[in-house]
Parts: C-alpha cells; sequence; structure tokens
C-alpha cells in the first residue's frame, strides 16, 4: 500500500470516526455492522479504494414510450398512494401487456424505484442492440416498511390487492404466467418477498442488490421500521422461505462489497438451478443499480407471456 492511499484510508477514518463512536455504544451488533459496511465506515472505506466502482454502458433506448402516473386510495395502507405505469413504444393504457412491478429502495417512491430512467424508459431499452419483449412497468410507493404488512399498513396487500387487479381491468397481466416483479435494495428483498409469498401471481422475479438481513438483532439495529419484532422477522425472512420460489425463475445480482452480500450469499445458496445469480465487483450503490437493471428487465421480459 503506497503512502497516498494510507493518507486516505487514515483520513477516511478520521471522518468516519464521530459515526464510528456512535456504533460503539450499539454493542457487537454495531460492530459487526460496520465490519459488513452496513454502517458508515467500511463503505466509506469501499468508496475510497475503487471497490464500488462498476461499469455503466449509456442507456439506448427506443422512441415513442409514455408513462402515465396517477393516485388512488389504498385500504391497504390506509393512504392515498401514488403510482406510473411506463408502456413501450406503440402501446398506451388499455394495451393487453405483461406486467413487471418495480419496488422502490427504502426512503424512495414511485418516482425513485428506478436508477436513473422512468418506467416508459425502462420497458423501451435496448439490451445488446436488441429490444425488450414488449411489457408494462408499474411504480408505487410502498413506504419504509420493507414491503410486508404492518399494522395499519400493508404495502403488500396493497400491490397484490388493489393495483395488480386495477391494472388487469386495464389489461395488464392478465394472462397466465404474464406478471413480474423486480427491485433495487429494500425493493430486491421485497420482490423475492412477493414472489415466496404468491407464486401463482408471480411468475419470474429478479432482485438487484435485494436488502437481506442475516438476523432480527442485526435489522432492528440499522432499521427499527423494517420489522415490528423478531416474529415478524422470522414470518418474512426471505432466506427461510426460498422453498417457495421453487419453479420460479430468479435473477439475483449483489457486488462483492455490499453490505448486504453475506444475506445474498445464504439467500442463493438454498436456490435451485432455476435461479441465476451474477456476482461482481460494486457496492450498494445507485450506478451499481442501473448496471443491472437492463439484464434484469431482459430476464424478466424472457420469463413472461406475451
Amino acid at each position: 500500500m503506497d503512502s497516498a492511499r494510507r493518507l486516505t484510508r487514515r483520513r477516511a477514518l478520521a471522518i468516519g470516526a464521530g459515526a464510528l463512536g456512535v456504533v460503539v455504544v450499539g454493542g457487537a451488533v454495531g460492530l459487526e455492522l460496520v465490519d459488513h459496511g452496513v454502517l458508515p465506515g467500511k463503505s466509506l472505506l469501499d468508496q475510497l479504494d475503487g471497490a464500488c466502482d462498476v461499469t455503466v454502458p449509456a442507456f439506448d433506448f427506443r422512441p415513442g414510450e409514455t408513462t402515465e402516473s396517477a393516485s388512488f386510495y389504498s385500504r391497504y395502507r390506509q393512504r392515498a398512494v401514488r403510482y406510473s405505469v411506463g408502456y413501450p413504444p406503440g402501446y398506451t393504457k388499455g394495451a393487453a401487456l405483461p406486467l413487471v412491478v418495480m419496488l422502490h429502495g427504502e426512503g424512495g417512491s414511485h418516482h425513485h424505484a428506478l436508477a436513473g430512467i422512468t418506467p416508459g424508459q425502462a420497458v423501451s431499452l435496448l439490451v445488446d442492440g436488441q429490444p425488450l419483449p414488449p411489457m408494462a412497468l408499474v411504480t408505487v410507493d410502498g413506504g419504509k416498511g420493507y414491503w410486508h404488512p404492518h399494522p395499519g399498513d400493508d404495502p403488500m396487500g396493497m400491490v397484490v390487492h388493489e393495483l395488480i387487479p386495477m391494472l388487469q381491468r386495464q389489461g395488464l397481466g392478465t394472462t397466465p404466467r404474464s406478471i413480474g416483479v423486480m427491485g433495487n435494495s429494500m425493493g430486491g428483498y421485497g420482490a423475492l418477498l412477493f414472489a415466496e409469498c404468491y407464486p401463482r401471481l408471480f411468475s419470474a422475479v429478479a432482485a438487484i442488490s435485494p436488502a437481506i438481513w442475516t438476523s432480527y438483532s442485526q435489522a432492528n439495529a440499522v432499521n427499527a421500521e423494517a420489522y415490528n419484532d423478531a416474529a415478524q422477522f422470522a414470518h418474512y425472512d426471505a432466506v427461510t422461505h426460498t422453498s417457495a420460489l421453487a419453479g420460479t425463475p430468479v435473477r439475483i445480482a449483489s457486488g462483492y462489497a455490499d453490505p448486504f452480500h453475506p444475506g445474498v450469499v445464504a439467500l442463493a445458496s438454498r436456490l435451485g438451478s432455476n435461479a441465476e445469480v451474477i456476482y461482481s465487483g460494486g457496492c450498494h450503490t445507485g450506478r451499481f443499480f442501473e448496471s443491472q437493471e437492463p439484464a434484469s428487465l431482459a430476464f424478466l421480459g424472457a420469463h413472461l407471456a406475451a
């Protein structure tokens, strides 16, 4: 290690000292999270050392896509939620198309579910020079509760029992095996969870950097809103229930320097031969999400019936 790099790392540690001091108060769990990069110390060093560097090819789109946004009152979330639907070139509202449900990450919304592109642009992408199969994509506000039911807020029920039926009445996802689910980070976890809980509804799943916790104590130490208690974590633990994905095409992408990578490895080890698992350089960043979105959409398009 040369002197410049030593100085950079030393400076990074100094910058993160305040955050690390807070972590020490949390005891062994907090230190474990720093070691795995969930809290700032290791993540900062990874970015400075280049572990997060990924190549993001320039997006290429077919012209003529549309994105339409609206809202509805959700009984399951007990509030108004907004959503956006993207249609590929040559299609508009009322068209009969397969449907991809795209789930946003923690702190996101229907506006920020995709990294750097709109729903309409997502389904008009050229991947390796080839257009995606015709399909629509919907994003929707899911809150901060990791896409599973909480008292007074059930984003999973909203998607399954309100959003999808509403879109099916408009012609989307009406044929057998024509609904897929996808997500980044918290949304990647949610996508896997949805496919586990409703294997007859979702016929394919793509998860980018899924936020897979390895224990309730770890999840609660970093995000107390993710699960109400240990029993709820166990019930909605995506690793424990991977057997429900038997027969469902699954694509998972994770960077080696992603703080959730150990959880992804644990989950992938339980999946069958129908799973496509991609490990590469990269961290839990928007650039990694962008680098994996085209291939994830192509994967879903290949498995959804027109």
